[in-house]
């Protein structure tokens, strides 16, 4: 399989068919428990939550595509997220990219710290603050690259070198950039993580969160917080994401290929105070992102001269569904403040630059013209 071009991963990578029947599509097996041999002899599964077929095969799949010894599935990202987390015990310290997902804050500000973890949130891109906020029971490094709703690129090689000297476990969130444009574990991340909600799905019908890790030891013991904490994902679920990955890499193509002329677009509008884009080489991070990835996704964010605007601009707008959420087919435009960013401080938001005027925006797979034509039409309307 190592030897299989990404794209062609993605169609035929991990459990691709159904080997009793010879359909090109697995099963979705719809079964809660499994018939045994004998007492105490299970055949290869004997509860769902411990194993599923659909749901093996697609983590079979997410350890195909981003090179990992063992996938993982999830009711939502969170509970991925969750499950990673709780492979540590009371009294380890997190190091955080300071522009996580308001959701990932949440959780460990509001839960894992209940259970003793502690942490601190860090400027990724300062090596010399990240090296400062090491202690000895530092147990690991985590962030996302792009940043959510920021954009932030973040060198991974380099973060992971600093990581593996301290003895730090790396953990990557590449829900922006996917197995597509994006393998941390190659570059020297111990675990990647997926909101298989986005872009994997998809085509926003189904929430799901996808896990892997390069080790055999990191993975035991993860699949063991799964099947003791049990929030796996369904088997139809199962079945949607692995539906959803079949087309990745021709939607990823679209995705970045819109966002990169909107951003050109936004970048060129008097209105606009700044673009959060990749792709641009006006970006900090554009010079990394170029070396670490093949492509720059679909997601940007900007913000308006003037933020007062805001709220009459993602409501003018006719092809961007204002909500929350990302990776779909259709374009979606949001504000990370009131939405998806909310559950963070302002003081903690604003420091890194998460504006109340923020608009963070998922270029879909429609025609570039008609996307170009909305946002102009909703420019000139705050205009008047």
């Amino acid at each position: 399989m190592s030897k299989m071009k990404i794209k062609t991963k993605m169609v035929h990578g991990g459990i691709s068919e159904d080997a009793a029947s010879g359909a090109v599509s697995v099963p979705i097996y719809q079964v809660s428990t499994y018939k045994q041999e004998g007492l105490g002899q299970p055949k290869a599964y004997e509860y769902s939550r411990s194993g599923n077929p659909t749901r093996h095969a697609l983590e079979s799949l997410i350890a195909d595509l981003e090179g990992g010894v063992r996938g993982f599935a999830f009711a939502s990202g969170l509970a991925g997220i969750h499950a990673v987390l709780s492979i540590f015990k009371a009294g380890d310290h997190i190091i955080m990219g300071n522009d996580v997902y308001g959701s990932t804050f949440r959780l460990m500000d509001k839960v894992m710290q209940n259970f003793g973890l502690e942490y601190d949130l860090v400027d990724l891109t300062d090596l010399s603050a990240l090296k400062k906020t090491i202690k000895s029971t530092t147990t690991a490094l985590y962030f996302e690259t792009p940043s959510n709703p920021l954009m932030t690129i973040l060198d991974i090689r380099q973060l992971t070198e600093v990581a593996q000297e301290n003895n730090l476990i790396t953990i990557v969130d590449n829900t922006f950039a996917t197995p597509y444009f994006q393998r941390p574990l190659s570059l020297g991340a111990d675990i990647v993580l997926h909101s298989g909600t986005k872009y994997l799905g998809g085509h926003s019908d189904v929430v799901a969160g996808l896990v892997t890790a390069k080790d055999t030891n990191l993975a035991e013991r993860i699949g063991f917080m799964q099947n003791s904490i049990g929030g796996v994902l369904g088997p139809q679920d199962s079945w949607l994401v692995q539906r959803g990955i079949k087309t990745l890499a021709l939607r990823m193509e679209a995705h970045a290929a819109n966002a990169q002329k909107i951003a050109e677009f936004l970048e060129k509008n008097p209105q606009v105070s700044k673009v959060y884009y990749p792709g641009l080489p006006t970006n900090s991070g554009y010079e990394i992102a170029s070396k670490q990835m093949s492509g720059f996704g679909g997601m940007l964010s900007f913000e308006l001269q003037d933020e007062s605007k805001v709220k009459y601009f993602v409501e003018s707008l006719k092809y961007f569904t204002l909500a929350e959420s990302l990776g779909g087919v259709e374009s979606l435009i949001e504000v990370p403040a009131v939405m998806t960013h909310a559950s963070i401080p302002k003081h903690l938001r604003e420091a890194v630059g998460i504006k109340d005027g923020l608009i963070r925006l998922s270029a879909g797979g429609e025609d570039i013209h008609d996307l170009l034509e909305d946002l102009q039409t909703a420019f000139e309307t705050i205009r008047n």
